[in-house]
Formats: C-alpha cells, structure tokens, sequence
C-alpha cells in the first residue's frame, strides 16, 4: 500500500463507529467495504484471527434489501483482501 492509498483509507467512515466520532484510529487494523449498501465504510478487524478474515463478514445493516432485519455479506478480495467486496444481502 503506497502513502496516497493509506490516506485515502483513513479518510472512511468506520462501520458501526458513533456518528460524532467516525473516524478511524490509529493503532487500528481496517477492511474497506466495496460495493453494495455499505460501500466506502472501514470495518475494524483488529485482533481477528486470520480464518476469521479469511471468511468475511455479514454485518446487520438497514441499508441493505431486507431493511433491519438484514445482513451485508462481505468478502475479502483475492487480489487484495484489505478490501472486502459485497457479496450479497441476507436475513
């Protein structure tokens, strides 16, 4: 990752952050949400373990199809899997 594509990262709002404080914080370890309702958001995956990361996350959102019973799937990108591309809506 060169300089100009870490700050772009740092410039996303994090996933489930507080609204008065979306930013990321140093320290942290982030995945970037490509595609779908949650596109452009970070998702904190500090201390996950690597199998974790490897299967990507469904997270709640009522953005998605379902509204708030829902779920994003995101996945990691093989090419490069600091992103995490959507994979689709669930319940």
């Amino acid at each position: 990752m060169d300089e100009r594509d870490s700050e772009q990262l740092l410039r996303g709002r994090v996933y489930g952050a507080d609204h008065d404080d979306p930013g990321p914080r140093p320290g942290r370890v982030y995945r970037e949400l490509v595609g779908g309702p949650l596109d452009g958001l970070l998702l904190d995956v500090t201390g996950w373990a690597a199998d974790v990361l490897a299967g990507g996350a469904a997270l709640p959102t009522h953005l998605g199809r379902y509204g708030g019973a829902g779920a994003s799937r995101y996945e990691p990108r093989p090419a490069d899997p600091r992103r995490w591309d959507w994979a689709g809506d669930s319940r």
